[in-house]
C-alpha cells in the first residue's frame, strides 16, 4: 500500500486519541473528585473548576511519561513503522470499547492497566506474526518485548493496591487518634502543623518529584529545584502553618475545606501528568514513528530505532490535550455514574447498599473480624478504651438533609487526597505508569475501613463491591491482552477492509453501551424519589410515604402489563426486561421500609394506632414485592426454558386476571397519590369479584389437568400467578384502608 494509506491511518489515530481522552477522563474523574464530592468541602462547581485547573497545569508535567508508550512494553527498533501503527491502531480500538464498557457499568477501571497489556497483546500478536514468518530467526518472543520493564510496570501497579490500601488505613488511624470525629476542638490546637505537613507533602511531591517530567522546565530549572529541595519544603511548612492558623485565630475558617480543595487540585494534577499517556501516548508514538519512517530512505522497511531515544513532548499539544479532558469533565453523564460507586463504597452512615454480599464477601468479613477480636483481647483494657474513645464514630445531634449531608467528614477527606497525591506523583517521578484508579479506590477503601464505616450493617455489602471492582480491574487485563491480540491479526491481515470493519463495531459497541446507560439513568431517576434520608418532620412524613406508596404501585402496576403480555406471547426478551427491573422495585420497597422506620422512631409510646399503620404498611409491601418478584420470575424462567406456552384458554382466563387487578392498582395508585377519595367499595367489589374470578379459573384449570390438556409446569405456573394476583389484590385493599385511616376521611366511600 502506498503512504497515502499510512496517512490516513495517522488521521485516524489522532481521532481516536480524541475519543479516548473523553472515556479515559470519563473513567479516572472519580480519582480526584471523590473526596471533595463525599465530603462536601465546597460547592460541586468550586470543586469542578479547581479539578479543570489542577488538570490543565497537570498535562504539562507529563512529558516523561509518553516514553511508556514508545519503549516501555516493547524495543521499537524491532518493528517496522507499518508494523508499529498496526500495534498502535490495535491498541486505540481495545482502550476505547474497554473503558467505554466499565463507564457504563460504573467500575472505575485502570486506564494504566488497560494501555500496558493494550500494548502488550498488541506487540506479541506482530511478535509472533514476525517469528512464524521468519523474517528474523535469530529472535525470540521475549527479544522484541522489553519484559524487564513490563514486569516493573506490572509489580508496581500490583504492590500499588496493597500499599495504597494499608497507607490510607495507617494514615486514618493515625489522623482519627488526633483529631478523632468530633474535630473542630482539636482541629484549632494542632491544625495548622497538620495542615502544613499536608501541603508539604502533597507539594513535594508534586513539585520536586514531578518536575523531571515537566515539558516547560530546563535542566537547569530541574537541577537547582532538586538541589534546593530540603529548603523548598521548609517555606512551604513554615509559610502553610503560618496561613492556616491565621485562617483558624482571626478568621474562623475550617482550614480542612482549603486542604481538601488544594488536595482536589494536586491529585488532579498528579492524575493529568501520570496519565495522560494512556490517553495520548500511542497516537503521539505512532505520529513520531511515521515521521521519522518519512525521513528515511526505505520509509517501509526501516526500523524505528529513533523511538528508543529520549524525545522532548511539545507543551502545545499537551494543553489541547488537557482542554478537551476538562470539557469532559463538565459534560459527562457517565463520569457522574463511576464517582457515585466510589462515594457509596466509602460512606461513612448505613445507607442502601449498591451490591448484595456473596460468599467471598462473608468469608472475609468473619475472617477479619475473628482477627480483630483477638488482637483486641491481647491489648490491656485501659488502651483499648482509649483508643476506643477516640476513633469510635459519633453519631450527629441535628438531623441533616440527605441532600447536604456529606459521605464522610473532611479530616478523611484530606488524608484521601494527601496519600493519593503523594503516593501517584511519587510513581510519576520514577517514571513508572501506576494506576490513579487502584491508588485513590483503595487509599478511599482503606480510610474507610480505618474509620469504620464498614460496621455490622455494611461490611458485607462493601466488600462484595471493593472485590467487584478489584476483579474487574483483573479482567482489565485479561481482556485487554485478547483483544487487543485479536485486533492487530485483523488489522495485519484484513488491511483497510479490517480496520473499517473494526471501527463499525467499535462505534456499534459505544452506540450500545450509550443505550444501556441511558436506560439505567431512567431506572435509577425512578427509584430516587425514595430519598433514604432522617426523618426529623412526622407530618411530612406520612405524606411522603403515600407518594412513595403510589409511585411503587405505579411501577409494580405497569411492570404486570408488560410481564402478563411478554408471557402471552413468549418474549423472552421482555421478561429478562422486567426481570432486572424487579430489582429497582425491592430496593424501593426497602427505601420506603427504611423511612418508616425512622418516622417510628419518631413516634411517641402512646400512639400506638399510627404505630400499628406503619407496621401493617412494612407487611403489606413485602408481600406486594414479594408476589410482583415471583410472577416475573416464575414467567421468565417458564419461557427462558422453552416449556409449552400457554393454552388460548388459559391466555383468555388470565387477561381476565390481568383487566381486574390493573384497575386495583390504579385505583389504589390514584388514591395515594392524588390524596384524593377512590371509592373504597367499588375497589373491594373488584377484589370480590376477582377471588370469584381466579375460583372459576381453577375449577376450569382442574379439569384441564384430568384431561392431560395442562402439564404439570403450565398447571404450577397458572396456580401461582392468579394465586399471585388475589394476594397483591387483598394487600392493595389493605393500603386503601390504611390511607383512609391516615387522613381520616369522613365518608361512607371509605369503607372497603
Amino acid at each position: 500500500m502506498g503512504i497515502e494509506y499510512y496517512y490516513i491511518i495517522i488521521g485516524i489515530l489522532v481521532l481516536f486519541a480524541i475519543f479516548d481522552l473523553v472515556v479515559g477522563v470519563t473513567n479516572d474523574a472519580v480519582n480526584f473528585l471523590n473526596s471533595s464530592i463525599g465530603s462536601k468541602a465546597a460547592p460541586f462547581l468550586t470543586i469542578m473548576i479547581i479539578a479543570s485547573l489542577g488538570i490543565r497545569a497537570g498535562v504539562t508535567f507529563s512529558g516523561g511519561m509518553m516514553e511508556v508508550a514508545r519503549k516501555g512494553i516493547f524495543h521499537p527498533e524491532f518493528f517496522t513503522m507499518p508494523e508499529l501503527l498496526t500495534i498502535f491502531l490495535a491498541v486505540m480500538i481495545t482502550d476505547i470499547l474497554l473503558l467505554d464498557l466499565f463507564n457504563t457499568h460504573g467500575l472505575p477501571t485502570s486506564t494504566t492497566v488497560s494501555i500496558v497489556f493494550e500494548l502488550l497483546g498488541a506487540a506479541v500478536a506482530l511478535s509472533v506474526i514476525k517469528i512464524v514468518a521468519s523474517s528474523n530467526p535469530g529472535l525470540a518472543l521475549w527479544d522484541y518485548i522489553n519484559t524487564a520493564k513490563a514486569l516493573a510496570i506490572v509489580g508496581g501497579i500490583l504492590l500499588s493496591i496493597v500499599v495504597a490500601f494499608f497507607s490510607g488505613a495507617l494514615m486514618q488511624f493515625i489522623s482519627r487518634l488526633i483529631f478523632t470525629f468530633d474535630y473542630k476542638e482539636r482541629l484549632n490546637k494542632y491544625g495548622a502543623v497538620w495542615g502544613g505537613i499536608a501541603m508539604t507533602s502533597i507539594t513535594f511531591f508534586i513539585l520536586v518529584k514531578g518536575s523531571k517530567g515537566a515539558t516547560f522546565m530546563d535542566a537547569q530549572t530541574i537541577g537547582w529545584i532538586k538541589a534546593n529541595s530540603l529548603t523548598i519544603m521548609a517555606g512551604i511548612f513554615a509559610t502553610s502553618a503560618i496561613i492556616f492558623q491565621t485562617m483558624l485565630s482571626i478568621f474562623k475558617i475550617n482550614i480542612l475545606k482549603p486542604i481538601v480543595l488544594v488536595g482536589t487540585f494536586a491529585l488532579a494534577m498528579a492524575f493529568a501528568a501520570n496519565d495522560l499517556v494512556n490517553f495520548i501516548g500511542v497516537p503521539l508514538a505512532g505520529l513520531t514513528a511515521f515521521q521519522n519512517a518519512l525521513a528515511s530512505v526505505d520509509p517501509f522497511n526501516a526500523t524505528m530505532d529513533a523511538l528508543g531515544k529520549k524525545v522532548q513532548s511539545q507543551t502545545g499539544i499537551m494543553l489541547l490535550a488537557g482542554t478537551i479532558m476538562v470539557i469532559t469533565l463538565w459534560l459527562s453523564k457517565k463520569a457522574k455514574t463511576v464517582t457515585e460507586t466510589e462515594i457509596s463504597l466509602g460512606q461513612q452512615d448505613e445507607g442502601m447498599e449498591r451490591f448484595e454480599s456473596v460468599w467471598l464477601s462473608r468469608r472475609i468479613v468473619n475472617l477479619f473480624d475473628g482477627l480483630f477480636n483477638s488482637v483486641k483481647n491481647m491489648a490491656p483494657k485501659a488502651l483499648r478504651a482509649s483508643i476506643a474513645a477516640r476513633v469510635t464514630p459519633v453519631s450527629p445531634t441535628t438531623h441533616v438533609n440527605h441532600k447536604e449531608k456529606p459521605s464522610f467528614d473532611l479530616v478523611r477527606a484530606s488524608v484521601n487526597l494527601m496519600v493519593a497525591s503523594a503516593v501517584v506523583s511519587f510513581a510519576t517521578s520514577l517514571k513508572l505508569p501506576l494506576s490513579t484508579t487502584y491508588v485513590t479506590f483503595m487509599v478511599a477503601m482503606g480510610s474507610s475501613f480505618s474509620d469504620q464505616a464498614w460496621g455490622r450493617e455494611s461490611a458485607v455489602y462493601r466488600v462484595t463491591g471493593v472485590l467487584t471492582v478489584i476483579g474487574g480491574w483483573f479482567m482489565t487485563a485479561f481482556i485487554a491482552f485478547v483483544v487487543a491480540f485479536i485486533f492487530a491479526n485483523i488489522i495485519y491481515y484484513l488491511g483497510a477492509p479490517g480496520i473499517v470493519g473494526l471501527i463499525i463495531f467499535a462505534g456499534f459497541m459505544i452506540w450500545r453501551n450509550k443505550r444501556k446507560h441511558d436506560g439505567k439513568e431512567k431506572d435509577k431517576e425512578e427509584i430516587n424519589i425514595f430519598h433514604l434520608k432522617k426523618v426529623d418532620n412526622f407530618s411530612e412524613s406520612v405524606t411522603d410515604t403515600f407518594d412513595h406508596l403510589a409511585y411503587l404501585l405505579k411501577g409494580i402496576r405497569e411492570s404486570f402489563d408488560i410481564t402478563f403480555d411478554a408471557l402471552f406471547e413468549e418474549d423472552l426478551e421482555k421478561l429478562r426486561q422486567e426481570r432486572t427491573r424487579v430489582k429497582h422495585f425491592q430496593k424501593g420497597t426497602n427505601i420506603i421500609i427504611a423511612n418508616i422506620f425512622k418516622v417510628l422512631r419518631l413516634l411517641q409510646k402512646e400512639d400506638n394506632q399510627v404505630s400499628y399503620n406503619y407496621y401493617q404498611i412494612i407487611r403489606r409491601l413485602q408481600k406486594l414485592s414479594d408476589g410482583h418478584r415471583d410472577t416475573v420470575i416464575r414467567s421468565t424462567m417458564h419461557v427462558a426454558n422453552r416449556h409449552k406456552g400457554l393454552l388460548d384458554v388459559q391466555i383468555k382466563e388470565l387477561q381476565e386476571i390481568k383487566k381486574v387487578i390493573l384497575y386495583i392498582f390504579l385505583g389504589v395508585e390514584t388514591a395515594l397519590g392524588k390524596k384524593e377519595i377512590v371509592d373504597c367499595r367499588d375497589i373491594g367489589k373488584q377484589f370480590h369479584y376477582l377471588r370469584e374470578l381466579v375460583d372459576d379459573f381453577n375449577a376450569n384449570q382442574i379439569e384441564r389437568i384430568r384431561d392431560d390438556s395442562s402439564k404439570t409446569r403450565l398447571s404450577i405456573m397458572f396456580y401461582a400467578i392468579s394465586g399471585n394476583c388475589v394476594m397483591m389484590a387483598k394487600q392493595n385493599v389493605k393500603l386503601l384502608e390504611i390511607f383512609n385511616e391516615a387522613f381520616a376521611l369522613d365518608d361512607p366511600r371509605t369503607t372497603c
